[in-house]
C-alpha cells in the first residue's frame, strides 16, 4: 500500500481520537462502535485529569505519586513523559474546547484523590470531566477534514501480509462485512471490565482488540493487572455500575463498614484516600461482611454543582446521598495490562500500534494512579498520531493478506458464566486454588467464544505471579502481613 492509504485508528475514546487529530495532516480512517461519545467508556470517566499545575507541585512528584501508587512496578521513563507532558495536555484540550472548572479568581480548580499527596485533578463540569473532553475532541475530529469517521462498525479481523498489518475487517450495523486497507492500524479499543461480573465500563468493553492483537501474534504485558474502583453504586442486579467518584472522598467523604465504623482507620497513612488497590480491598472485605457505604453527607448544598453525575445516579436509583450513605462495591474499572508497546505506541507486530487502555507501556505500573487515565490516553495518543504522521508508509508489495479474526462469541448464557468465574477469581483477592478452577473452567468455555480465550490468558499471567504486587493480591502469599494485607 502507498503512503496515500489512511491510518486506520479503531475506537472513539479519549485515546484514539487524540491520535486521530494527531495524525490528521495524513488521511485518518476513524472506525467506531456508535456515534459521537456514545458508548466510550472516556464519557463515564468522573475525577479529571492530573497534572502538576499548582502551587509548588512538580512533574517529578506527580511522578513519584505515580510509582508509589504502581508498586514501583512502572517503566519510569515513561512516568516521566507521562508527567512531564501532562501540564502541556491540558493546555492542548482548553485550546480545543473543554471550559476546565475554575475558582472565583480564575485559576483552575484542583482536586485530589486517592495516592495523590496534593490537589492536582483538574476537572470540567463537576464530575463530568470525561463527558467534557470527549464532546471537545469529538467537535475537533468533525470539524477536521483528513479524518473519515464511519460508525457502527465492529472491527473482528487484521489483516496480515509478510508479517505485517496491513488493514482490518468489520461487521457494519447491517449485518454486512467491508473490509478497509491501511498504511498503518491503531488500536484504541478500551478495556476488559465487560469479562468481570460488575464493571464500571461500558457492557462491550470486552477487550476484543486486546484480543483480536494477541491472536495474530502480538506480544503482550501486565496482563494480570486489573484495577477495581473502590466505589461503584452497589446496585444488585447490574453488571455495568455507575462511578461514585473518588474526588468525593477527596471533598473528606468518609468509607463506612456495616456497623457504620470507618473502614480505612488504622489501614494506610492516606486513610481513605490510599491508592486504589488497598481501598478495593478493604472495601471487598466490608461488601462481603455485610456492605460498604461512602457517608458524603457533609457535600450538603454543593452536591448538584460539584458532583452531578453522581447525585443523578444515585437518585436514579432512589439513594439521596444528602440525606443517606452511598452503598458501594468494587467494580472492575481499568487494565493496567496490555498490548506491549514502546513510547510511539508501536506493538511487536509490524503496522500495528495501540494507544489507551488497549496499550501498556508501563507508565501504570501494577496499579494507575486516579485521574491518570484519561491523561494518559491524551499524551500517548497524541504521540502516536505525531510519529505516525511523519512517517511514510509501507509499499505495496502484492499478494493476498492471511486474515486473523476473533471468531465466534459466547453465547450469553456462556458469558455470564464467565463473567461470574473472573469476578470470583481475578477480583481484588485472589489465590491460586480460585485461579486455577476459573481456568480449567475457561479451558471449556474457550471452544465457544473468544472471551473465555481471553480470559484464560489474563488467568494464566495471574497464576504465573505468585507473590502480591499492587492489584495483583493473593490472599495465599505468606510473605504479606499486616493490617494492609489483610485488608
Amino acid at each position: 500500500m502507498s503512503g496515500d492509504a489512511p491510518i486506520i485508528v479503531v475506537g472513539g475514546g479519549i485515546a484514539g481520537l487524540s491520535a486521530a487529530l494527531a495524525a490528521a495532516p495524513a488521511p485518518v480512517l476513524l472506525l467506531t462502535r456508535r456515534p459521537g461519545a456514545a458508548g466510550a467508556a472516556s464519557t463515564l470517566a468522573q475525577g479529571g485529569i492530573a497534572a502538576a499545575l499548582g502551587a509548588g507541585d512538580t512533574p517529578a512528584a506527580h511522578a513519584r505519586d505515580t510509582c508509589v501508587a504502581g508498586s514501583h512496578h512502572n517503566d519510569v521513563a515513561m512516568v516521566e513523559l507521562l508527567t512531564a507532558s501532562a501540564p502541556a495536555a491540558i493546555a492542548w484540550l482548553q485550546a480545543i474546547g473543554v471550559d476546565f472548572d475554575r475558582d472565583a479568581d480564575g485559576r483552575l480548580q484542583l482536586g485530589r484523590e486517592g495516592g495523590h499527596d496534593r490537589a492536582r485533578i483538574a476537572h470540567a463540569g463537576g464530575d463530568g470531566t470525561g463527558a467534557a473532553v470527549m464532546r471537545a475532541l469529538v467537535a475537533a475530529a468533525r470539524a477536521q477534514p483528513r479524518i473519515r469517521r464511519i460508525a457502527g462498525c465492529d472491527v473482528d479481523a487484521l489483516a496480515v501480509r509478510d508479517g505485517q498489518v496491513v488493514g482490518v475487517s468489520a461487521t457494519l450495523d447491517d449485518g454486512s462485512r467491508q473490509r478497509f486497507d491501511g498504511r498503518a492500524v491503531v488500536l484504541a479499543t478500551g478495556g476488559i471490565g465487560g469479562l468481570f461480573a460488575a464493571t464500571s465500563n461500558p457492557a462491550d468493553a470486552d477487550g476484543g482488540g486486546l484480543a483480536l492483537a494477541l491472536a495474530a501474534g502480538a506480544a503482550a504485558r501486565d496482563l494480570e493487572f486489573v484495577q477495581f474502583h473502590p466505589t461503584a453504586l452497589a446496585v444488585p442486579g447490574l453488571h455495568s455500575l455507575p462511578l461514585v467518584t473518588e474526588a468525593l472522598r477527596g471533598a473528606g467523604a468518609r468509607l463506612l463498614d456495616r456497623d457504620g465504623q470507618p473502614l480505612m482507620a488504622g489501614v494506610h497513612p492516606l486513610g481513605d484516600l490510599a491508592p486504589r488497590d488497598i481501598v478495593a480491598r478493604r472495601v471487598a472485605v466490608a461488601v462481603h461482611a455485610g456492605g460498604a457505604w461512602l457517608d458524603a453527607r457533609h457535600i450538603g448544598v454543593a452536591w448538584p454543582t460539584a458532583f452531578p453525575t453522581v447525585l443523578a445516579a444515585c437518585l436514579a436509583h432512589a439513594i439521596d446521598p444528602r440525606l443517606q450513605p452511598i452503598p458501594v462495591t468494587p467494580a472492575a474499572h481499568f487494565h493496567m495490562g496490555g498490548l506491549a508497546t514502546d513510547a510511539d505506541g508501536r506493538t511487536s507486530l509490524p503496522g500495528l500500534f495501540a494507544a489507551g487502555e488497549v496499550a501498556c507501556n508501563g507508565v501504570h505500573g501494577a496499579n494507575r494512579l486516579a485521574s491518570n487515565s484519561l491523561l494518559e490516553g491524551v499524551v500517548f495518543g497524541r504521540r502516536l498520531g505525531q510519529w505516525l504522521a511523519a512517517v511514510s508508509g509501507a509499499e505495496n508489495r502484492g499478494g493476498e493478506a492471511a486474515w486473523v479474526g476473533l471468531g465466534p462469541a459466547l453465547p450469553p448464557p456462556a458469558l455470564q458464566r464467565l463473567r461470574a468465574l473472573m469476578g470470583a477469581a481475578m477480583g481484588p483477592v485472589r489465590n491460586h486454588a480460585g485461579l486455577q478452577a476459573a481456568l480449567d473452567e475457561c479451558e471449556g468455555l474457550a471452544a465457544e467464544g473468544w472471551q473465555a480465550g481471553l480470559a484464560r490468558a489474563l488467568l494464566a499471567a495471574a497464576l504465573q505471579r505468585r507473590r502480591s504486587l499492587g492489584a495483583h493480591y493473593r490472599d495465599d502469599d505468606a510473605s504479606m502481613a499486616g493490617p494492609v494485607a489483610a485488608a
